[in-house]
């Protein structure tokens, strides 16, 4: 297949090049036809879709034996996210990334998934639900017998949170899941933290306490004490566990014969611009067909 032909389609529809070479070889090499085909199976409407924002949809977690994975999918609306279609498409994309070793983004939609490419799938979905969806990230973990998974959803998916612990059980992994669903750490433990992160901060806690006429040495020990307590706000050990604030979540774990080796949490959305809605723009883009 002539590849400038290809690329002469792809700049017309938008579609990707697997999709502008299938369309071509569906259409004996016709263009005008090609770009028919392409519209007939909603890939080049899918394609106009692809720069809009999609903040919304949900996360699993799926695990079998010693394998899990955690994902996200997203799409622009959350009625979407309830539809039967999505909820379909959501579990497919789990399996087939769970019965796989991959490891990049790239890795995953180059995956089989029933009849054609997890990357296909995806675009193909698009064209017919209607919206964008995108598969955002996905952790694919392998664990060992003397180790847990505990997974937590929350709100059906809007949060959800795979962890891994050596030792211990299912039941306190599925405890910390739970405890950092609800309680957003930022880091598993004190030396995740990155240094010029808390080098900053640092400095802005001890602008503070001179400001509120502290002697440099008293300053000093405020700072470190404020130090402490930030880590406890952001790192996952250092927080007082919410069903026992007694004891802290690393030691919660250690008491019941555990450690934390990877906690993984993922809120829909988070990180996203979500969309301004303008609602003018949107029914004047229904009449065009948009």
């Amino acid at each position: 297949m002539n590849a400038s032909l290809i690329r002469e389609l792809r700049d017309m529809s938008g579609a990707g090049m697997m999709d502008c070479k299938k369309a071509l070889e569906a259409s004996d090499g016709d263009l005008k036809k090609a770009a028919e085909w392409l519209r007939e199976k909603g890939i080049a409407k899918a394609a106009k879709k692809a720069d809009r924002i999609a903040a919304e949809g949900l996360s699993t977690i799926l695990v079998e034996g010693n394998k899990a994975v955690i994902l996200e999918v997203n799409c622009e609306t959350d009625f979407v996210a309830k539809n039967e279609k999505f909820l379909k498409f959501l579990d497919d994309v789990a399996k087939t990334i769970l019965n796989s070793n991959a490891k990049t983004m790239e890795e995953a939609l180059e995956l089989s998934c029933g009849d054609e490419k997890l990357g296909d799938y995806v675009t193909n979905m698009t064209a017919t639900i209607g919206e964008k969806i995108s598969l955002r990230r996905f952790t694919l973990l392998e664990k060992n017998d003397n180790e847990h998974f505990g997974s937590y959803i929350h709100m059906g998916g809007k949060i959800s949170v795979l962890t891994l612990l050596e030792g211990a059980s299912e039941e306190v992994a599925k405890d910390v899941s739970m405890h950092a669903a609800a309680m957003r750490p930022e880091y598993v433990k004190k030396e995740q933290v990155p240094a010029e992160q808390v080098e900053k901060e640092k400095q802005i806690l001890t602008e503070q306490a001179i400001k509120e006429g502290k002697p440099a040495n008293i300053a000093e020990k405020m700072v470190m004490g404020r130090i402490n307590k930030y880590y406890k706000e952001i790192c996952l050990e250092e927080q007082d566990f919410v069903k026992d604030n007694s004891v802290t979540v690393g030691k919660y774990v250690s008491n019941n014969g555990g450690k934390i080796v990877d906690v993984i949490r993922f809120e829909v959305g988070e990180g996203i611009e979500k969309r301004q809605e303008n609602f003018a723009e949107e029914v004047a883009a229904q009449i065009k067909g948009e």
